[in-house]
């Protein structure tokens, strides 16, 4: 849980380490969508890439690579339920380990 959290906490302009600025510091930066910025730092995330999340999570506002991962995760559980036979809500908790039926 603490891995998560240090990923969060990565996200948040405040704890960012800030670029180098001045003369000489500037190169052309190509521009991405959330999309783009979603897939690579749930990749990298999944493959331990620290340095490339940490990238990707300079590419778009904090709130846009938000929006993106929950649009990510939407996409992925529905497809995963189709491939299933399942309810989304079924392959979500089975995706985290949960009981198949929440506790009433």
């Amino acid at each position: 849980m603490t891995r998560v959290r240090d990923r969060f906490r990565r996200l948040l302009p405040s704890t960012r380490p800030a670029s180098p600025s001045g003369p000489g510091t500037r190169r052309p930066r190509r521009t991405h969508n959330l999309f783009e910025a979603a897939a690579v730092y749930v990749a990298a995330g999944a493959e331990d890439d620290e340095e490339r999340a940490d990238e990707a999570a300079g590419w778009v506002s904090p709130d846009a690579l938000s929006f993106g991962i929950n649009e990510l995760a939407c996409r992925a559980v529905i497809a995963l339920a189709r491939e299933r036979d399942q309810s989304p809500e079924a392959v979500a908790r089975s995706l985290l380990g949960l009981p198949e039926t929440p506790a009433a």
